[in-house]
Parts: C-alpha cells; structure tokens; sequence
C-alpha cells in the first residue's frame, strides 16, 4: 500500500480547477497525489508483501487476525495516494497517505527515532515540532478522548508524563508510536466570490517519534498517514461534527496515462451513481456483496462467503493496490473467464499466475464482470480492471488475473477494481455509491447544507438554488486551481 527513483525527482503536476461554496460554511479540500516508481523493476512479492503489510494495518487495529494472501499484481503500476495538510503555527506541509482503512491522521515528530529523512518520492520530508506550534496542545490523559482512544486502539497513557499515547504494530511487522496532539489544520476554501486559504480547525491528530518495519524505509517515505476511516477520532468525523465539513468525502482516481484523481470532502453528484449500504457497527467500509456475474452469468458462489463475520466480509479499500477474493469466489472466478476467453486468446501460467496472450484489444475478447451488491447495485468491471498487462510474449500481449486469491478471511476491492470510477462515502446516510468515470475530467461537487439542499459546483463555475423553490441564485465564474492532482506515473517497460 505503501522501488527505486533512478531518474526522475521531481513531481509532474495535473490541474482541476474547482469552485467551492458550501451555504454559510466553507467546503474543504485536498490536493491528491499518487506516485509510482520509474525505472524500477518491481517484484510481484513486493506488491503482494505490501498490500499485506496494508491489511496488516486494517486488520489489527479492529482485532482481527492477518489472512494469508496469494497470487499476482501488476508490476507497472505500484501507486500510492497522498495529499498535502497544513498544520500548526505556523503552518506546516506535511504529505500524508491517504488511508480509508484506519482512523488516525498522524505525523512524524522532529523527535522521532528511526524515521526517514529522506523521500524515493521525490518530496521534502517535514516534522512536526509541538514546540514549534503556539497552538500546539498534548492530550493528558484525563482528557475523554483519552479515554476512548485508549477503548478502541492501541493506545495507552502514561500517569508519569500524563501524555496519551498510542503504539500501532501492524501484520507485517512495521510499526509506528508517539503521542496524540491536538492542533490546528489549516483548508483552502471558497466562499461566495472570496478564496480563503487560512480558515482552520482544532483537531486530534497523533505525533510518532518511533517507526519500525517498512514505515522506517526510505523508498516511499511520507510524513504519515492520512486516516479516513468511519470512526469518531478520523479527520472527516472530527470536521463534520464541528460542522465544518458535510459527513461524506469522494474521490476518483484515474488509472490510465499520467494517472490524475479527485479527492474532496464533500459528495460528488453524478446522474448514474447507485449505492448500497454500508454493513452497520463496522470499523471499515463493509459492503454486502451478493453474487459475482461474468458476461451477464452469474457464478456458483455462496454468497455467505462474503457476509460480515468474524474474519469475513467484504471490504472497500483505496489503499490497497490489487483486489482479494476469497477462495470460494476466486476458483468459479478464474474458471469462467478461462473459458470465456481460451478460444481467442492463449491461456498459460507464468510464474504460478494465470495470464493471457492476447493478439487483440481486451474489450474483443475478454467479458465484462460485475459484482452485485444488496440494493441492486452493480459494479460492472472492464477487462483492465480485474487484468493486469505484464509485459508481451511471443509478440502478444501479456495479461494476467489481478485479483489475489484469498485462503479464507475477507474480499478487498482496491484500487485495481476501483480505478476509473466515482466512489461516495456518504458516512451520514450510511452508504457508497460509484459509478464509471473519466478521472481527468471535472466533476460536480455538492455543497447542500440543511438550509441548501441543492447547491452543487461544476468545475470553475458554480450554481447555488434554494432549498425548496430551486432558484437560480449566483453563476460565479471564478479561476482557482482547488483541486491540484500532483500525480506523478513512472513506468518501465517489462519484456518477459
């Protein structure tokens, strides 16, 4: 989730111009950036032992145990999503990970033993220093929110020092600790016909000063990790209980090309987005996945391999790389696109994976699949996002499964299955919704309130209507880079 640079150590940068208004409170955003290595060969365990480190992260701070994971990834594009915050007073930037599976927005401290001091990335690390910071405050450990950090993490407090603190290990033996924080984070925001970039909010947020295992390394270093989970203490719940910011956040990320994505705290509006609700009293985004279909037939599965339980269910995660499907689903899987496919194209298995030479274009040959979810909703999946294109053979194209098998445990949808899409996360109704997309395109963001149930925004122009009459009441025209997508794509051809 979370490769050498040889080359290239600068960012390329990809513009969206928004315009933001949100009734009489601003609306938030956030730059997104996704990075991936160029000129570097990337081994299909590395892929493998980092979407396990990822659900090492997912998994442990909710008590569930690792899952076994087997299979292949894409060797070409190893992505990682992050944006920049402003903290402190000062401001700070600070890059941080974008992580649906966790809560805790937290960054590396200036006193920090065993953290990168340098970035593969390209970017400047920066510390946080509380000091530093006038507005800076540490979380005692009487503070209630103490208190419920330490019922719902790994966390603890110390009545010597009187600071709450936490210790995250995760599956694949990393780990980070340090102390909570509470602070000023600072958005950029429009409001009318103004643009502010100092409104600012108060919020929890966590200071490591040790890190272990792969968050030690260099290669991909961060300043931290950007928590968008559903519970209390993630940024979104903090911000939307103060009412500074709608309870649902989007994004659309964009997996051809130079790459490029959205990333905004608020709802984007699309004719065609369908939801399904969120599985209640989860700690990640579980959804109930039904049944799965290849080219309109629908596959012998039991769906009860896929219902919330212990150590099952299904899962939506931007920040895993590939897709998990447990073993059940993934043999009927894999069997049905075999035989769809093995008249036209020349199924082998390369290093233990099964893949596809393909003399053609994917949409000629290879079904369309979707996975149906309660509620109706489908998520109909192209050939490049359940494939992987693994260099050529024999002058054909190599494309092989991208979905993992998985023993027993959970289905992950990650960026392979969500690339090219809208997803939602409406956290106040309880729901995500999605819907196929061109990432590179604007989209529109809606900034209804309980007093504006209709305002939306379509990139650099916005309109705003009343709740009840839809009145027309402002079309503002204004030029701002709101949303500055810093997506930098490294490629290295892969001849087997």
């Amino acid at each position: 989730m979370r490769g050498c640079v040889s080359t290239l150590a600068a960012l390329a940068a990809l513009a969206v111009t928004v315009t933001v208004v949100y009734g009489s409170s601003p609306l938030s955003f956030l730059p997104l950036e996704r990075t991936i290595p160029l000129n570097h060969h990337v081994e299909l365990a590395t892929l493998r032992a980092r979407d396990r480190a990822r659900h090492g992260r997912i998994l442990q701070d909710s008590g569930i145990l690792d899952f076994s994971v087997q299979g292949t990834s894409d060797p070409y594009l190893v992505g990682l999503y992050f944006t920049k915050v402003k903290m402190g007073s000062p401001a700070k930037e600070f890059y941080v990970q974008i992580d649906t599976g966790s809560d805790i927005l937290w960054l590396n401290c200036n006193t920090c033993n065993n953290c990168p001091q340098s970035s593969g990335l390209g970017i400047e690390l920066n510390f946080f220093d509380t000091a530093s910071s006038s507005t800076a405050a540490l979380v005692s450990c009487s503070d209630p929110v103490c208190s419920y950090a330490v019922q719902t993490a790994s966390s603890q407090c110390s009545s010597q020092v009187n600071q709450c603190s936490y210790t995250f290990q995760y599956g694949d033996g990393s780990g980070t600790s340090g102390y909570y924080v509470y602070d000023a984070m600072y958005f950029d925001v429009i409001m009318g016909q103004s643009v502010f970039s100092n409104s600012s909010s108060t919020v929890l947020f966590g200071c490591s000063t040790y890190q272990s295992g792969d968050l030690a390394r260099t290669e991909k270093a961060v300043d931290g990790i950007f928590g968008f989970g559903p519970g209390a203490l993630s940024v979104i719940s903090q911000l939307s209980s103060k009412g500074m910011t709608p309870k649902v956040f989007s994004h659309c990320l964009k997996g051809e090309g130079n790459g490029g994505g959205i990333l905004v705290l608020g709802e984007i509006l699309e004719p065609n987005i369908v939801y399904t609700p969120l599985v209640p009293l989860q700690p990640h985004y579980n959804l109930n996945l039904q049944s799965i279909a290849v080219n309109g037939q629908l596959l012998p599965i039991d769906q009860n391999v896929f219902a919330t339980a212990t150590n099952r269910g299904t899962i939506v995660d931007s920040g895993t790389t590939l897709a998990y499907l447990v073993q059940e689903a993934y043999d009927p899987f894999l069997n049905a696109i075999t035989t769809t496919v093995s008249q036209f194209s020349k199924p082998i298995i390369s290093k233990g994976n099964q893949c596809y030479l393909v003399p053609t274009s994917l949409g000629d040959i290879f079904p369309q699949v979707s996975f149906n979810f309660m509620g109706g909703a489908s998520m109909v999946l192209k050939p490049e996002q359940y494939l992987i294109h693994y260099g050529f053979l024999d002058g054909a194209a190599m494309w092989c499964i991208g979905f993992q098998k998985v023993q027993k445990g959970f289905t992950i949808l990650g960026d392979l299955v969500l690339k090219d899409k809208i997803f939602v996360y409406d956290l106040a109704n309880q729901r995500i919704g999605w819907t196929d997309y061109d990432c590179s395109l604007s989209v529109n963001v809606s900034v209804a309130t309980s007093k504006s149930k209709d305002a939306y925004i379509n990139a650099g122009q916005m309109s705003v209507s009343s709740s009840h009459d839809g009145f027309l009441s402002k079309l503002l025209l204004i030029s701002i880079a709101a949303f500055l997508l810093h997506i930098t794509l490294f490629i290295e051809p892969q001849f087997l």
